[in-house]
């Protein structure tokens, strides 16, 4: 165990281990940025200006939309500052919000993406209650609800790490304040801040992903039943866009974080993390718009409104 230290910077070396490509990283990362932020506010204006889209299902979406936009703009332009600039520290402060945001966002689509899988559940399986079941104000209380628990996982998070001694090494090697290489410089036994970490991603991870796996074995089980063949299409259509979505997100972030620290490897873990925080919000615009004949319709019409009458 190294000397315990006031520490007061980080230094997030990010990708520094390549120098030759660190322009060909700085132009694609951009690119995904760009493309994530746009194609996500694009969404949202659709889901915004067309009457059509104001139901449960693209609520949920639109609010997905949102969480991508704040998920990638917490790491990804501290990302790119890191990239071309010569001094790569970030300070106490500035670590600890970035992944107090990170883990808010993170933590929220978690339960998200569990509320939108619930809400496709009663859809298909109970098509005549859907309209009395998805109100408004359930759909509202259960985006509330998503808040709330991102806010509460986030905080304890946040508050334990930080609250930690650190030793006299201030080096992380990720491109943002990233759990798992942050406790790697505590001093001392991290046991519990490990046990703390693995049951709150149990939590926040794993139930609601049990959740997702129980409406959609309902879900499949109520569409094999059906008589016609076209009523079968519609409805695995409908779902297999946020089947895509939950694939992908709990996929690698039950990986990152369901394992003790000792199983760690931060090399493995940087390109995981920069799968499900980079790669992941750029398809969700990809996956809802051209795998949906409804946001592709109302996107056509959003744009005849705006073209001149001569056009």
């Amino acid at each position: 165990m190294g000397n315990v230290t006031t520490v007061n910077k980080f230094i997030l070396l990010g990708f520094s281990n390549a120098p030759g490509f660190q322009l060909l990283f700085f132009v694609l990362f951009l690119s995904i940025y760009i493309a994530t932020v746009l194609g996500n506010s694009i969404i949202l204006v659709i889901i915004n200006v067309d009457s059509a889209l104001h139901t449960p299902m693209y609520f949920f979406l639109r609010n997905l939309s949102f969480l991508e936009i704040c998920y990638t703009s917490v790491t990804i332009p501290k990302m790119l500052e890191n990239i071309l600039a010569l001094d790569k520290s970030i300070s106490l402060g500035a670590c600890a919000a970035q992944m107090y945001f990170f883990l808010l966002f993170g933590a929220t689509e978690c339960c998200l993406l569990a509320f939108m899988a619930y809400d496709r559940y009663v859809a298909i399986c109970n098509p005549l209650r859907y309209p009395i079941i998805m109100r408004k104000r359930v759909c509202i209380q259960l985006a509330a609800v998503s808040w709330v628990c991102g806010c509460l996982v986030a905080m304890g998070h946040t508050t334990f790490i930080f609250h930690l001694p650190f030793c006299d090494s201030n080096v992380i090697n990720h491109f943002f304040c990233e759990i798992q290489p942050v406790l790697k410089l505590v001093c001392g036994n991290t046991y519990w801040n490990e046990i703390q970490i693995i049951g709150a991603a149990a939590f926040v991870i794993l139930m609601p992903f049990m959740l997702i796996l129980l409406s959609y074995f309902q879900i499949i089980s109520t569409i094999l039943r059906m008589q016609s063949a076209k009523s079968r299409q519609k409805a695995f259509s409908t779902c297999s866009s946020h089947l895509v979505v939950v694939s992908l997100f709990y996929g690698t972030a039950i990986f990152i974080y369901i394992r003790p620290k000792s199983s760690y490897s931060l090399n493995v873990d940087k390109l995981l993390s920069l799968f499900y925080s980079v790669i992941t919000p750029i398809l969700n615009p990809i996956i809802y718009s051209l795998r949906n004949k409804e946001v592709k319709g109302a996107l056509r019409k959003t744009v005849l409104k705006l073209l001149p009458s001569k056009c």
